[in-house]
């Protein structure tokens, strides 16, 4: 397994490489040929939430009426604000149905303003504030729209779900690798890095149809696709064109207007690099993201003040000193 790695990011502190984060790792170029291949890129991997927009394209192809902020955040990770709720809410309602309908779990917002307020007014977790809620909602709409049944919205043979299934397939350019639970309950499809750096190309490049709504309406409206200060929206909202999408467990898709792009797994699952080298690398490959510098540096502290950063691996760097 060790051969089918390579060093990503390192955790540097006071001079010291204190951690590594190894994965793997492909950027492919405008004309989709392949600028960079690092680790086993065809690997079997769960995308997680990285897979968002993928599930969204299916519920819009399955008549679910989604667009503007509601398909971006059918696409999304929302981070629980009240712009967020009153979305999702907007798609129970049209799908005749009430939060009690949502099978994702109970979780306070990601954005701490928001959590903060609603703990000091004596609020709780709920189904809606939940990050993922945004994709449940647009899976009951286009149930409802198709007369499927909405409380099996999140078994894996119920139709929505094959259809997600067959466009995943079709997306990534590959097979479904491996099927699992996402950790918000609903079906996840495995593929590859490679897989998922063909998808996002694909949707960045689309100039019509379905693929070409969904990411539209990811870059006219990032802020449903994260919230306030989430590195998804901020990296679409700093670099023109972009379609950006992490997940849990070290996993990220990005691509440039003109089909460059990026897509990464971080085998130990920490997240904390992967914008920073989805940035860089497209950079590397001639993508002009000086406008989001400040999220291709993340410092390491010490005593509240950087002591350190995190950095491109050996295996990254040697690339962008040769690009």
């Amino acid at each position: 397994m060790a051969d089918a790695l390579a060093e990503l990011a390192v955790v540097r502190r006071s001079g010291l490489v204190e951690s590594r984060h190894l994965g793997s790792l492909i950027a492919l170029d405008a004309d989709g040929s392949v600028a960079l291949a690092l680790g086993d890129v065809d690997a079997t991997v769960l995308p997680r939430s990285t897979t968002k927009p993928l599930q969204a394209l299916a519920c819009l192809t399955a008549g679910a009426p989604l667009e503007g902020p509601s398909l971006a955040i059918a696409a999304g990770s929302h981070t629980g604000e009240d712009a967020h709720v009153a979305v999702v809410r907007s798609l129970l309602e049209r799908a005749g149905a009430d939060e009690g309908a949502l099978r994702c779990p109970v979780d306070w917002p990601e954005d701490e303003e928001t959590r903060l307020r609603l703990i000091r007014a004596g609020g709780d977790r709920s189904t809606v504030r939940m990050n993922c809620s945004g994709k449940h909602a647009a899976m009951l709409l286009a149930s409802a729209v198709n007369g499927w049944p909405l409380d099996s919205y999140l078994d894996p043979g119920h139709p929505l779900q094959q259809h997600v299934r067959a466009v995943t397939a079709e997306w990534t350019g590959e097979p479904v690798r491996h099927d699992a639970i996402d950790g918000c309950g609903a079906p996840l499809f495995g593929t590859s890095v490679r897989g998922l750096a063909t998808a996002f190309r694909s949707l960045a490049l689309a100039a019509d149809g379905p693929g070409a709504q969904v990411a539209a309406a990811m870059r006219t409206h990032p802020f449903y696709v994260g919230g306030t200060g989430h590195q998804n929206t901020a990296v679409m909202e700093l670099v023109p064109g972009t379609v950006a999408k992490g997940g849990a467990e070290g996993v990220i898709g990005v691509a440039g207007p003109d089909g460059r792009a990026v897509a990464m797994k971080v085998v130990d699952g920490n997240p904390r690099a992967t914008t920073l080298l989805a940035l860089t690398l497209l950079g590397g490959l001639g993508v002009d993201v000086s406008a989001a510098a400040a999220w291709t540096s993340v410092p390491v502290l010490g005593g509240g003040v950087p002591v350190g950063a995190i950095e491109p691996g050996a295996d990254v760097a040697a690339w962008l000193a040769a690009a």
